[in-house]
């Protein structure tokens, strides 16, 4: 019998037939603004709050000091779970581009040696789109737009490297990826993440709308509805027994 990692969002659990798969990686979609570091952060919040399952949250963009903030709007009590080491949050710094590129392996092995010594289950990573910009190339179109190229087969390399020693652990992990706003079935930053992940959830955002749709959930019956989401003083919930019309997301 397949096992079940309760999320500890409420009524998204009721969409995915329990929980996420044990020992899978989950990519969390969406655009500026959507909530996905919330959902990342309270996934690992809520599995050390609720389930005593540690978990650690690593971050590739925000400040330590920003996920306090976000931890304390919620009222979440991060510094009681650290003590307990339940919980802990890691920031990758990066001197540039080309040293992180060169450290990566480095960088994936000190993941996994903090994973063992707190004997975390849950790992949020945010996010894939900073990861992978640190190998892409910045060019500038014809407007003078600037834009970046990602090295797909790079990026593809990398996250599935991660991803695959975490399974090893049987860690349950959430990757966020940043997608364009106006692009509702776009549901990764370089078109490749979608296809190494064993589930694919998106968020939207258009005001005063937010919305959340299960793309795919290896293993698991899922809704195929898109579901109303809000965040509020306590996190964010899904409400699973309501559906927003796909012709909405505009």
């Amino acid at each position: 019998m397949l096992k079940r990692v309760p999320t500890g969002i409420p009524g998204l659990d009721e969409i995915i037939q329990g929980g996420f798969p044990q020992g899978s990686t989950i990519l969390v979609s969406g655009g500026a603004g959507t909530g996905k570091t919330i959902f990342a952060l309270q996934y690992i919040y809520a599995g050390a709050a609720l389930y005593n399952e540690p978990g650690v949250f690593i971050t590739f963009e925000e400040t330590p000091k920003n996920i306090l903030w976000n931890l304390q709007n919620f009222g979440w009590d991060y510094a009681s779970l650290s003590k307990q080491k339940l919980m802990k949050i890691y920031r990758v710094t990066i001197d540039s581009p080309q040293k992180f590129a060169q450290s990566w392996e480095q960088q994936i092995d000190g993941i996994i040696n903090m994973v063992k010594e707190m004997g975390a289950q849950r790992v949020a990573l945010d996010s894939i789109t900073a990861l992978g910009m640190m190998i892409a190339e910045k060019i500038v179109d014809h407007e003078g737009t600037e834009l970046w190229m990602g090295n797909a087969l790079a990026v593809r390399s990398m996250i599935k490297e991660l991803s695959d020693r975490l399974k090893e652990l049987d860690v349950t992990s959430i990757f966020t990826a940043g997608t364009k706003e106006d692009k509702k079935t776009e549901f990764s930053s370089f078109g490749v993440e979608e296809f190494i992940v064993d589930g694919v959830i998106r968020l939207y955002y258009i005001p005063p709308r937010r919305a959340l749709f299960v793309r795919k959930m290896r293993g698991t019956e899922h809704s195929h509805r898109v579901h109303p989401m809000t965040i509020s003083n306590k996190g964010i919930e899904i409400h699973s027994h309501d559906e927003i019309l796909w012709e909405a997301l505009k």
